[in-house]
């Protein structure tokens, strides 16, 4: 490709909005331009490096044996109301009528389309175990779409969905995708972790998380060195026991003035955070109830926890007013679990404190010395957010933390579609048996920006050869010169003729502006053709690393011909 023929959009500066690398120099690439928020037009380059993506995991799915389909985005109501998740899902779900008023949405996920497939197609025992994915385009409608392709209202996803006959030829299932996803982010190039996650929305007994590992991330990981990890969301530790041999001391109310916060009441009694119990007030609008949470002072309280603990989705639950915490004969700022009329969950820790503090439920007014089981109940569980330094729930040790972004995540379903949906096979006996179902998603757009984080200098990108849009680019100092001219076409056409992706850049502008191009859009190998051309000797350079050597075009070509056909 000549680089006068191609759309080079670069830009010197990125708009204000754009906060992280990986959107700033999407942009300043001339990858993408935003249409609306949290949507993006891809140009030529951009598509380029998205098709590569796209074609390392479509070939290591292909290699696990799931076949490949595509689905429509467009979704009817009726079969979300199947599986239960139309009123469930949330204002996330892209909702339209059509000009016959009948409802449909924009799919964020295709579990039951694909569900829906499988149980008019498979019928027979014979046809399972069955995987089927696809790469498509979903839809979300974010409150706040932010970080360019990290979290925007429509991205392309690769959703796989698996078929089998029991919890065993799951595991089996599992497990294997378990390995493509290795092999897909290591091909890409991505330090990752996997880490124990959350459900969430999607349902099911278990999960894991693929995490790039970068300062941008979304989420937190807790992880230990004995191979124990989770995202922040899921993880456990031990339970830290403070303070449990003290003597029952008797309940007593004490006056504290304006002192509401945990750290007011804290410093105002001369007490440690761990003392003071940390009331919440919900409300549950799943189950039209409010909800007490109580943790120690020192934790936060890890909300997708409750929510799992309440059994309803994330958008059905709110913080109470102050006009309902009166309601239930309580006081904003002094609320405690002593005597209050309304469901009381209590986080483990709570219990083993002895003699601790809690609001009085009135106005400027604590008690001090109160105890779980004797002055307050409820229902005990885990309800803190784990935190670096806790203590491992295998090992004993403290965890470390560390940020990521989710590139991808698997989900074990069993029945959760197959059962309320029919996606059913039929038995020896002749009796339909539910098929246990898994479900595999890799969001790609944001694998894209996920690379970007992790392989960026201030020039710009250091695409890894597999990704970059083109593997190298010649570059004449002089176009017009004929001996530049000459070995620069020589160069560019023999990489060409040995299926190296090469650009030749035969525009009229100065070198230095040629140089800053490429190294913005991360060509891995610049080949700079100047006065050394009269003797064929070139300089090339490296973009991973900034080096260069100078060399002949037989080395040259050599070099970068090697390179590529090790990546194939």
């Amino acid at each position: 490709m000549k680089a006068s023929k191609m759309l080079i959009a670069t830009l010197k500066e990125a708009p204000n909005e754009a906060q992280i690398s990986s959107h700033i120099l999407l942009i300043r690439a001339g990858m993408i331009r935003k249409l609306v928020a949290g949507v993006y037009n891809y140009l030529p380059l951009g598509l380029r490096v998205l098709n590569k993506v796209e074609a390392v995991i479509r070939e290591e799915m292909d290699n696990s044996g799931a076949l490949e389909i595509l689905s429509s985005a467009i979704q009817p109501k009726e079969l979300w109301e199947e599986s239960g998740r139309w009123s469930k899902y949330g204002p996330e779900l892209m909702r339209f009528n059509d000009r016959h008023d009948r409802e449909f949405c924009l799919g964020p996920t295709h579990e039951e389309i694909f569900t829906d497939l499988v149980r008019n197609e498979i019928k027979s025992k014979k046809n399972l175990p069955l995987c089927i994915y696809q790469i498509q385009t979903k839809y979300r409608d974010e409150l706040r779409p932010r970080f360019g392709l990290m979290r925007g209202r429509e991205f392309i996803m690769k959703d796989a969905y698996s078929f089998d006959l029991d919890e065993k030829g799951l595991d089996i299932s599992y497990n294997v995708m378990h390995k493509t996803y290795e092999n897909i982010f290591t091909r890409l190039g991505l330090n990752y972790k996997i880490v124990l996650a959350d459900t969430g929305a999607i349902g099911g007994s278990g999960s894991h998380q693929f995490m790039a590992l970068s300062e941008v991330g979304e989420s937190d990981i807790i992880y230990c060195d004995c191979g124990y990890a989770a995202d922040v969301e899921k993880a456990v530790s031990k339970v830290d026991v403070y303070k449990n041999t003290e003597d029952l001391k008797s309940m007593e109310l004490v006056r504290t003035p304006n002192v509401k916060t945990i750290e007011e009441v804290s410093s105002f009694l001369n007490v440690s955070l761990k003392d003071v119990f940390k009331s919440l007030v919900y409300f549950d609008m799943a189950n039209n109830q409010f909800v007490l949470a109580v943790i120690r002072g020192d934790r936060s309280i890890n909300e997708i926890k409750l929510i799992n603990a309440l059994n309803i989705a994330e958008h059905e639950i709110r913080f109470a007013t102050d006009e309902e915490i009166k309601s239930l004969g309580s006081v904003a700022g002094f609320v405690g679990p002593n005597n209050l009329k309304v469901k009381v969950l209590v986080d483990e820790e709570v219990t083993y404190v002895r003699n601790g503090v809690i609001g009085a439920n009135q106005a400027d007014a604590h008690y001090i010395n109160a105890n779980f089981g004797r002055d307050f109940t409820g229902t005990v569980l885990d309800l803190r957010l784990v935190e670096e330094n806790d203590i491992c729930p295998v090992c004993g040790m403290k965890m470390k933390k560390e940020r990521g972004i989710e590139v991808g995540q698997i989900f074990k379903l069993g029945t959760k579609y197959s059962l309320p949906m029919g996606c059913t096979y039929q038995a020896e006996s002749g009796v339909n048996v539910p098929m246990v179902m898994g479900c595999y998603g890799i969001g790609v757009t944001r694998t894209v920006s996920s690379i970007i984080e992790q392989y960026h200098d201030d020039y710009g990108i250091k695409w890894p050869l597999n990704v970059a849009p083109y593997h190298a680019v010649v570059v004449p100092i002089n176009y017009n010169d004929e001996a530049m001219n000459k070995l620069a076409n020589e160069i560019y056409t023999e990489l060409k003729a040995n299926h190296v992706e090469v650009i030749l850049d035969d525009r009229d502008e100065r070198p230095g502006f040629k140089f800053k191009d490429w190294e913005l859009i991360g060509i891995p190998y610049m080949i700079v053709v100047g006065r050394g051309a009269v003797n064929g000797v070139c300089e090339f350079k490296t973009r991973q690393t900034m080096e260069k050597v100078e060399l002949s075009k037989e080395e040259v070509i050599e070099q970068v011909v090697s390179a590529v056909k090790a990546i194939k």
